[in-house]
């Protein structure tokens, strides 16, 4: 678990909460439900007119990798190559047959299996670079959705600040009606640029990270099994795809 994002989080939300308590505030004055409504319920309605279905469920479920990221152990998937590699030296492309069937990621297997069937090395890197484009393109926007979530959001914000002002203008002869309106109005802000800079474009960012670090994963083992194809020596293969570690 990334105990820093977890943190990040918490600490965040929790220097206003202490920073309004401090300065003499009740916490209570930040809680105002019509305000929270205003702000999420027009951030989520603008975010799902800009994205297609597909890419909002998919940044739903890639939302819990801010706090259990993917672990790539590139280490391990070097010498996993350099193994393959020393395989097809010693009983030809044809003895990956069977790596092929244990193989459980599936752009690596099919890498192998492309390798198996005897493809031209760049025909092999031409699928995979195709695949790899893929998914490059929905884990970045994917980390899109919540950047332009951190967009809207303070502006939604100003939006609720002004349906708040114009409930005070209208109550102005009952000032029992006028403490209502205004704290919707301020509140509505806060809950706009907080969101916005304490939540969304943070989980944007490291979502981006994530992508990075995923797609770097995959087009390691994309080289990787383009020098099989290649044939070339398992120690060099191993030492070329190193470089992506540092």
């Amino acid at each position: 678990m990334d105990m820093l994002s977890v943190l990040g989080i918490i600490l965040g939300f929790l220097a206003i909460l202490v920073g309004h308590f401090i300065e003499g505030g009740q916490l209570s004055s930040l809680v105002n439900f019509p305000a929270l409504l205003i702000v999420l319920g027009g951030t989520v309605g603008a975010t799902f007119l800009h994205f297609p279905p597909k890419i909002v469920f998919h940044s739903l479920k890639v939302l819990w990798l801010i706090v259990s990221p993917r672990k790539h152990l590139l280490d391990q998937q070097i010498k996993k190559v350099g193994r393959w590699s020393a395989l097809a030296r010693k009983e030809g492309l044809l003895g990956l047959e069977s790596v092929v069937d244990r193989e459980q990621d599936g752009f690596a297997k099919k890498g192998l299996q492309l390798l198996v069937d005897g493809n031209e090395p760049d025909v092999i890197r031409d699928c995979l670079e195709v695949e790899l484009n893929t998914i490059e393109h929905n884990e970045i926007q994917a980390a899109k959705v919540y950047e332009a979530m951190g967009g809207y959001s303070p502006t939604i914000g100003i939006i609720g600040a002004v349906v708040g002002l114009i409930q005070v203008m209208q109550n102005l002869a009952d000032p029992a009606l006028l403490g209502a309106g205004i704290a919707t109005a301020f509140v509505a802000t806060i809950y706009g640029v907080g969101f916005a800079n304490l939540f969304f474009l943070p989980v944007s960012n490291k979502l981006k990270l994530e992508a990075y670090a995923l797609v770097q994963a995959k087009e390691m083992m994309l080289e990787g099994i383009a020098a099989i194809a290649e044939g070339e020596n398992p120690r060099n293969i191993e030492l070329k795809l190193s470089g992506y570690i540092s």
